[in-house]
């Protein structure tokens, strides 16, 4: 299966069923944190919903529709990285990332995330990869901007979180933009 080392501690690799109850706790562990940004933590009510999901990405996966990562720091699973389904036709994709809380601050999405940036510009051959995240998350919007990322524009009212909407951020990096 797909394993990408990120360094010494940290290292990507695919989602695999054996690994749902590993997010499951983390997600229930960290989930007043994470639904502050997150929508679909509400409807992850047990370690059944994790699985469904991993299995979902696993199919994109299989089917060259995306990717989906754990991020593991010291053999701790600490969270996920990932694209949304290709959009082959504009040779283009959105990513998201998510980390437990005790993991913040430590480079490790910035890591996840310029390796899942290199795959797609490199193995896929894709030309542009979009990050969109909520306007108030600010260690969210850090990623991208860190990355180089250009904050395109907001999507007004795109996004809604336990009955309130918020616009979302837009960034974009093209291929010939990218450094990383």
């Amino acid at each position: 299966m797909f394993s990408c080392p990120l360094r010494p501690d940290l290292d990507l690799r695919l989602l695999e069923e054996r690994h749902a109850a590993a997010v499951y706790a983390l997600v229930n562990q960290d989930r007043a944190f994470l639904r502050q940004w997150l929508p679909w933590v509400d409807a992850t009510r047990g370690e059944d919903d994790t699985l469904s999901f991993i299995r979902s990405a696993l199919q994109r996966f299989a089917a060259n529709e995306g990717i989906t990562a754990g991020i593991w720091n010291r053999g701790q699973f600490c969270g996920v990285v990932g694209t949304h389904k290709v959009d082959w036709l504009n040779r283009r994709v959105e990513m998201g990332y998510w980390l437990g809380r005790e993991f913040e601050g430590k480079g490790i999405v910035t890591d996840a995330c310029r390796a899942v940036v290199k795959h797609a510009f490199t193995e896929l051959d894709l030309h542009r990869v979009d990050i969109h995240c909520a306007e108030g998350n600010q260690k969210s919007a850090a990623v991208p901007r860190r990355l180089g990322f250009v904050q395109e524009g907001k999507l007004k009212q795109a996004l809604l979180l336990d009955g309130v909407y918020h616009d979302m951020l837009i960034f974009g990096m093209v291929k010939p933009d990218w450094n990383g």
